[in-house]
């Protein structure tokens, strides 16, 4: 049987570039439902890739490649950076990731560390944007390792192509734990998880998991119900998930996958500390969808989730409070403090300092 969604470019040709009279919606007569081609055209989402463009991916290479020269500059007395790379434990896909730690390693478990998630659809970590607070993590005394999972950019067409939202990306992002346990300073009994939009995502994926290896997690401005978003953000947004080998097509269509793959409808799971921050100024997790995931959260599990509601902070470099605490200057790549992003990192340290004790050197512990 044809794919529905095929079938609209038949249709329009059919009845042209103008508009076409079609009977009656429903069959129960009155008058006929006359077409506009134009709206049809922008509502059609397509399942097939070859569909839509391709990326750049010279481009994006050559623009990774000057980011990590940049941030190995920056990075020069003040802390260890390199990249690193690891396979997936799902499939074996080769995982790049930057590694961020201090220039003095403690003892055998000496330090705890965390798993920072990017966002973005096809997006990465290869930005100054979270610099300055990797910087702060490192001088309290963590390990931090970014992963660039499957559909990040900058790595080529076949890992870009390979994105699976809400899918294998997950195991890429918890296959970083494996990588941390070989390193003999790193405490295997202290590692977190923190991630933002689409990285905050995966976190609550991650934590809303049966088992995890994850003791606490934070999730800032986080995309939580997919049925929802989907239906929210419209055609634009849709298309870059109907082509997804994992999915391919719309929730209406697949709907026990976005079930699956939607935060929201596993809150019920979490059994270990979660921290999540959201605007009400987002432009882009906007607050109907962001408020969804913090009541429940507030009504199932208060003991375990920490949440804030930020109301109209100072806007970040995009999409309004999305980025409210990610604000920093791009020349320095110092803090460009607003009140609420103080009060949202000081909350942040607060949180994770207190269930993974970065002061604590436990390579000096007494037997």
């Amino acid at each position: 049987m044809p794919n529905r969604l095929h079938l609209l470019p038949v249709l329009l040709a059919v009845v042209g570039s103008v508009s076409s009279e079609l009977p009656a919606q429903g069959g129960r007569g009155g008058p006929p439902v006359v077409m506009d081609t134009a709206r049809a055209r922008q509502l059609y989402v397509s399942n097939r890739p070859e569909d839509h463009p391709q990326a750049n991916f010279q481009q994006q290479i050559a623009q990774r490649l000057v980011a990590e020269s940049l941030t190995t500059v920056r990075s020069r007395g003040v802390l260890d950076y390199t990249t690193v790379s690891y396979r997936s434990a799902v499939d074996g896909l080769t995982i790049p990731a930057s590694l961020y730690q201090p220039l003095q390693k403690r003892g055998p478990r000496g330090h705890p560390a965390m798993v920072w998630v990017h966002g973005g659809v096809h997006g990465s970590w290869w930005s100054y944007r979270l610099f300055p607070f990797v910087k702060e993590a490192i001088q309290r005394g963590y390990v931090v390792i970014a992963p660039e999972y499957r559909g990040s950019t900058g790595f080529g067409a076949e890992h870009y192509n390979a994105i699976d939202y809400g899918g294998k990306e997950l195991d890429d992002v918890a296959s970083a734990v494996e990588y941390l346990r070989t390193l003999p300073h790193v405490d295997p009994d202290r590692i977190g998880i923190m991630g933002w939009s689409h990285g905050g995502y995966i976190a609550s994926l991650l934590l809303f998991r049966d088992q995890h290896p994850f003791k606490a997690g934070v999730a800032m401005v986080p995309v939580s119900n997919l049925v929802f978003r989907l239906s929210y953000k419209g055609p634009g947004y849709q298309r870059s998930f109907a082509t997804q080998a994992g999915i391919r097509g719309l929730p209406f269509e697949r709907r026990e996958e976005y079930i699956r793959r939607s935060p929201f409808y596993h809150v019920e799971k979490l059994q270990v500390p979660m921290l999540v921050h959201v605007a009400t100024n987002d432009t882009d997790v906007d607050f109907v969808e962001a408020e969804q995931l913090i009541w429940k959260l507030r009504a199932l599990k208060p003991d375990l989730a920490e949440t804030k509601i930020y109301v109209n902070p100072v806007p970040g470099p995009s999409s309004g409070g999305h980025t409210f605490n990610r604000r920093v200057h791009p020349d320095t790549w110092e803090r460009d403090d607003s009140p609420d992003q103080i009060d949202s990192w000081n909350r942040t340290w607060t949180f994770l300092d207190w269930w993974l004790r970065p002061a604590e050197d436990r390579s000096k512990a007494k037997p």
